[in-house]
């Protein structure tokens, strides 16, 4: 079965000379959450059919942490715990431009967690959700940070990435 992908209202830039400027910072948080086989949940995204780990944008009132289980509940179901620190990913490089004329420059945090409750579901921003074994990533379409984030999960890191 062919699923269609909502036209996006924001576009990734990543290493492109011809990006536009950032003119916005907005703090975003995601979990990479891997369940007892090692396997790591992903998100297919509804805007453009890229695999992605769950997570969004800081509203006031909650710290990062709280973002990225509330973000992870409404974009995949489940409940999580954060276990850890992956990285801080804020690379001046990455830029994304909304239809509204923002474009901000990438500033996420993302977590290690694991499930501790929930039943894996689809929101109205995926059109699938699904744990995924580090044997099928080659073959999934993603953008080059969320691979980048994935890497350094395998790498085992002892000290988180700050980049």
């Amino acid at each position: 079965m062919h699923k269609e992908f909502r036209v996006s209202s924001r576009r990734d830039y990543y290493k492109d000379p011809n990006a536009p400027e950032a003119n916005s910072l907005v703090p975003g948080g995601s979990v990479l959450v891997t369940d007892s086989a090692g396997r790591i949940l992903l998100q297919r995204r509804g805007d453009s059919g890229n695999w992605s780990l769950p997570g969004g944008t800081m509203e006031i009132g909650e710290t990062l942490e709280q973002c990225a289980i509330r973000e992870t509940k409404e974009e995949t179901g489940l409940d999580v715990e954060i276990t850890g620190l992956l990285g801080i990913y804020t690379d001046p490089e990455h830029v994304i431009e909304y239809a509204d004329g923002e474009v901000r420059q990438e500033f996420a945090v993302t977590y290690l967690g694991r499930v501790v409750g929930g039943e894996i579901a689809v929101s109205r921003e995926s059109t699938e959700v699904r744990f995924v074994g580090v044997d099928e990533l080659a073959g999934l379409t993603m953008h080059p940070t969320v691979r980048l984030r994935i890497e350094h999960y395998k790498e085992r890191r002892v000290e988180p990435y700050l980049g």
